[in-house]
């Protein structure tokens, strides 16, 4: 391969990369949101400075499902967002996050620094219940249900995309070769091109249990805020740097 050819392929490994070049497009990407209120010094020890909680005590648990993504294919995403500030605007960042699928988890941490590991999520609607479920190492580390569709919060179209406008802010760590960091930035991105199908709320509960390699109870549940369900059309562009720690 020459110089030229290796500066074009989009990852690794040279002879079957990862994944292709972005942008990436996801149709019918459904979000099952739970909002509670967690131990605020738990939330400051899990958010890197400069990024500080917003205040509220809140964090959102997420399951995320994904069937028809261009480049990665089709699997289900589960996880930790919480509510921060930075310089001024608010922003969403991620703490966890675990997903059933190779390709999402290279690309999400070595471009974006998304916190991904493999994991065993699953949304589903059970009767009259939205489930959604995580597995870590074959045990369960968190359940969460809501009522299906109680509450249509799309009453106010110039809303309609409101909850994935918010900008994501990642901590993004990859080390060098010799052992030091690489690279150590706050990365952000804002989704695009954003479409959203529906968006209800309604009651919810979630189930938080201690596992050292999935700690998504380390942020304990006090008291449940309520659920948000809903499904769009979507565009992940790249990010950009907002801070780095090796300047």
């Amino acid at each position: 391969m020459t110089p030229d050819e290796i500066l074009a392929l989009p990852s690794m490994p040279p002879g079957n990369p990862s994944y292709p070049t972005g942008p990436y497009r996801f149709v019918a990407r459904e979000y099952f949101v739970i909002i509670y209120e967690s131990d605020p010094e738990a939330i400051r020890r899990l958010v890197p400075e400069p990024l500080e909680p917003d205040g509220s005590g809140q964090v959102y648990y997420e399951w995320i499902n994904m069937p028809d993504s261009s480049g990665f294919g089709s699997y289900v995403e589960s996880g930790v967002v919480i509510p921060c500030r930075f310089q001024g605007e608010a922003v969403n960042y991620t703490a966890m996050m675990f997903l059933n699928d190779e390709p999402p988890i290279s690309a999400g941490r070595e471009i974006w620094g998304f916190p991904k590991r493999w994991g065993e999520p699953h949304l589903r609607v059970e009767t009259d219940t939205l489930t959604g479920s995580l597995h870590y190492a074959g045990q369960l580390v968190a359940l969460g249900t809501m009522g299906y569709k109680h509450e249509n919060l799309i009453k106010n179209p110039a809303k309609r995309n409101e909850a994935l406008k918010k900008t994501q802010v990642n901590l993004k760590l990859l080390p060098c070769v010799t052992g030091k960091p690489l690279v150590a930035q706050l990365v952000a991105y804002n989704l695009e091109d954003i479409d959203v199908k529906f968006h209800y709320g309604g009651p919810a509960r979630l189930h938080l249990v201690p596992h050292v390699n999935a700690p998504v109870a380390d942020l304990p549940v006090r008291k449940i805020v309520g659920g948000r369900h809903y499904k769009a059309d979507l565009t992940l562009p790249f990010g950009r740097v907002v801070h780095d720690y090796l300047a």
